[in-house]
């Protein structure tokens, strides 16, 4: 039984298709495992996003060339943002490269990687033991073209026991040409899934024991706006129900479902029918992860951020409004071309007066073929180091009191697993995301309880569950 190993970089959305690919490959009778010593196939799945994240992989797989000199037989692969962005070009960089899978390609990565894996052991069985990719490029194969069907989702009987969590992709792409952002070029154009779509793998989930789904998109609050009409006006509720709060609707009226999130959305797209939603939808979880990128409105402008900082923070209030105790998390960046003292102590500003439960703050690194690459006056590296462990300093102050408010309060938490640092303990998330770390007696992955905060420590919570 051939096995494999698949490592994701980036988002949620790799997460999500990197469970696909190996659901696909599981089902083909593929064994999966934790080292790429232990696999016959290796698999990347890429992010391009920032600088930082392409060179882990491209490090990565440049690491594994050692293993392919002694092993010429393993399949070496990499999927997903970058293989889109960068294509065939990988393959002449780096030799013992086998496939190359792009964004719209990952439905087919189990028919790839068995064509390859069979290729291989003929032509090594049969010719010279030294034989590699070096010598044959009949092993190379660039997929990146998007076809229909992309998009469906492959489970199949894998799904492990007692997951309590899962990610389900509502659409595709993205149309708002962010000046830093590449996932237009790798991911494309808007498109989204139907809501009955939808709703049936969510169905299936839940059947199969998922407490908790997280839907996702690039753009997820603005799901359908190209493809299904708005709601009728229903009083109280404004004139009219968007696409993406019909299909909260339809979800949380899943039996059986105990939580709903999603991640990430767009300032532009939270509209008031979904601000309401928090306030009468119970399974739609308290944590709202939020864009921010700069609180300077000239920064955000150059950016092309249709809102402003003023406009950002008077949305955060009305969504505490909507669900008292709501936690709001957000992504900043810093050093963008042009960014002065002056934009970037806007920045630091707003982000002490709201007082953001978390934050991920990201140096600004070029990439390719955006338009915030050409742009004149771009910001030394060392002062983005500079400002990036200053905004960390304030957020991370920001997260602590956050977490010591909780300590002597009862939160309810689902169980996810083993926790990551010490495999003796369990752990599970509340329904604002924190993370909660705890002992227990038996094996309670999979169920919601109550767990008393004793302790928080950094980005973590410690306690012990309430029977």
């Amino acid at each position: 039984m051939p096995k494999f190993f698949i490592k994701t970089y980036g988002c949620q959305m790799n997460e999500r298709d990197s469970e696909q690919v190996a659901h696909s490959l599981i089902a083909r009778g593929y064994e999966r495992v934790s080292c790429e010593t232990d696999a016959d196939v290796v698999l990347l799945n890429t992010c391009s996003v920032r600088d930082m994240a392409e060179q882990k992989a491209l490090g990565k797989m440049g690491m594994l060339g050692r293993m392919a000199k002694s092993r010429p037989e393993t399949v070496f692969g990499f999927l997903g943002c970058m293989a889109q962005a960068r294509g065939a070009e990988l393959l002449k960089e780096i030799p013992h490269l086998d496939l190359v899978v792009g964004t719209q390609k990952f439905h087919r990565v189990a028919d790839y990687v068995d064509d390859v894996v069979a290729r291989k052991r003929s032509v090594v069985g049969i010719a010279d033991p030294g034989l590699n990719r070096m010598d044959d490029l009949r092993f190379s194969i660039v997929d990146v073209e998007e076809e229909v069907g992309s998009q469906s989702t492959i489970r199949d009987q894998s799904l492990a026991p007692k997951q309590a969590t899962a990610f389900v992709s509502i659409m595709q792409g993205c149309n708002m040409h962010c000046t830093f952002c590449i996932v237009p070029r790798t991911r494309g154009a808007e498109r989204s899934r139907t809501i009955s779509e939808i709703a049936s793998e969510v169905r299936a989930l839940v059947a199969r024991g998922v407490k908790e789904v997280t839907l996702l998109g690039q753009i997820v609050n603005l799901y359908g706006r190209h493809e299904f009409p708005s709601g009728a006006a229903v009083a109280g509720r404004g004139p009219s129900i968007s696409p993406f709060v019909q299909l909260l609707e339809a979800v949380s009226a899943i039996d059986g479902l105990e939580r709903l999130r999603f991640t990430s959305p767009h300032p532009i797209g939270f509209r008031d029918d979904l601000i309401d939603a928090f306030s009468r939808l119970p399974k739609l979880a308290e944590h709202v992860h939020l864009p921010l990128q700069s609180g300077s409105n000239r920064i955000l402008k150059a950016m092309h951020r249709p809102y402003t900082a003023e406009r950002y923070a008077q949305l955060v209030g009305k969504i505490r409004g909507a669900r008292p105790g709501i936690a709001v998390t957000t992504d900043i960046i810093v050093g963008f071309p042009g960014e002065t003292d002056s934009d970037y102590k806007a920045t630091r500003d707003l982000v002490e007066h709201l007082q953001f439960d978390n934050a991920f703050v990201f140096r600004y690194s070029p990439r390719r073929e955006t338009r915030a690459t050409t742009m004149s006056d771009q910001v030394d590296e060392s002062l983005k180091e500079a400002r990036n462990q200053d905004l960390l300093g304030i957020i991370n102050a920001s997260t602590r009191r956050a977490n010591e408010k909780l300590v002597g309060t009862r939160v309810e938490v689902l169980c996810e697993g083993p926790s990551k640092t010490n495999p003796a303990r369990l752990m599970g998330r509340t329904r604002t995301n924190k993370v909660v770390v705890f002992e227990a007696r038996e094996n309670r992955i999979g169920k919601i309880f109550d767990v008393a905060i004793e302790r928080a420590n950094g980005f973590s919570l410690y306690g012990q569950p309430i029977d």
